[in-house]
């Protein structure tokens, strides 16, 4: 029988880094400029902010990117910045204004309101977002009606129903945090899914007056938070240097919440070379106990097979067989 021997593991560095994105650039360009500050390694971000967004944006290195999904349900919060008065194309300070009011809103009244967006809510997502219809992005969607409405027209008609449809997404605290004369300021934590733009508009509606967002910062991802992030500056500055290394997180940041199976270096070998392995009874029992008790409804039955401290692969449990789904060659 021929031995095995362990998989080549890949060049470069492999975990997560918590950046601190400044309003202005897209997350795709915070990707690129990391990538090319650890040498072209594989590079991903889980969580897209807007442009005009500032905030936690984090970056899997490596193998890591791998993990990505188990940071996209994470809970997230956000401080963000509501301007009474106008609505827009985006439901941000970046698109045209198309519809507007006079009231502003007082204190009493915006917390009055705020019960009603607060659990399991329906959201119609903005039309100006990344959300697929038929595998086109909503946004180039809404740029193509909105030229030919002004095209057809001379000035952009808002339109009867907007192009998605509501949504279940989860909202876990609404606060107020101060009231302006014309604005207000709030922080929300919320699940997967959950568009601020859309919220700040929807509030405004229930309170009978346009409303827009004009800032926006995202706190925390998970256990990423924004007083841990480092700077795009810093990370430059640092290029691949012993302190910007320093700044890596272990890849078992997002897993250590998830259900883990300790392995012998055998099972670690046959599970990296895409082998599946047999449970027995009181492992399975374990590991199906523990599943329970995490109750993941996105990643139901998966968990982290480990050997000696490391994570070797994201395996799923059917009947008493766990199927390697992502081999982690670290």
């Amino acid at each position: 029988m021929k031995k095995l021997s362990a998989p080549s593991r890949p060049n470069g560095p492999h975990g997560w880094l918590s950046i601190h994105k400044p309003a202005g650039i897209s997350s795709a360009k915070v990707v690129a400029i990391v990538k090319r500050c650890f040498g072209g390694v594989k590079t991903g971000h889980a969580g897209t902010l807007d442009p005009l967004a500032s905030g936690v944006l984090p970056i899997a290195l490596g193998e890591a990117t791998k993990t990505i999904s188990y940071v996209m349900t994470a809970e997230k919060s956000y401080r963000f910045s509501v301007k009474w008065g106008a609505e827009t194309q985006t439901d941000d300070t970046e698109g045209a204004i198309t519809r507007t009011s006079s009231y502003l809103p007082s204190k009493a009244e915006i917390e009055a309101i705020l019960p009603k967006f607060t659990g399991l809510i329906d959201q119609v997502p903005p039309d100006y977002s990344a959300v697929k219809i038929d595998g086109k992005r909503a946004y180039a969607l809404a740029r193509s009606r909105d030229k030919a409405a002004n095209q057809n027209q001379g000035e952009r008609l808002a339109p009867e129903t907007p192009l998605l449809r509501p949504r279940q997404i989860r909202i876990d605290a609404l606060e107020l945090l101060s009231v302006q004369a014309s604005s207000a300021d709030f922080e929300v934590h919320c699940g997967k899914g959950a568009y601020i733009r859309s919220l700040a508009r929807d509030i405004g509606r229930a309170l009978s007056c346009a409303a827009h967002v004009t800032a926006l910062e995202r706190r925390s991802v998970g256990k990423f938070h924004i007083r841990d992030a480092i700077s795009l500056d810093f990370l430059q500055e640092m290029g691949q240097s012993a302190p910007a290394s320093d700044a890596i997180l272990s890849v078992m940041t997002v897993l250590d919440d998830i259900p883990a199976v300790a392995l012998t270096g055998t099972e670690a070998k046959r599970l990296q070379f895409g082998q599946k392995l047999s449970l027995d009874g009181q492992r399975c029992a374990r590991l199906r106990a523990a599943l329970a008790q995490a109750g993941d409804t996105e990643h139901t039955d998966r968990a982290v097979a480990v050997f000696d401290g490391r994570p070797v692969a994201l395996v799923e449990l059917k009947d008493s067989v766990l199927s390697p789904q992502r081999v982690l060659n670290l």
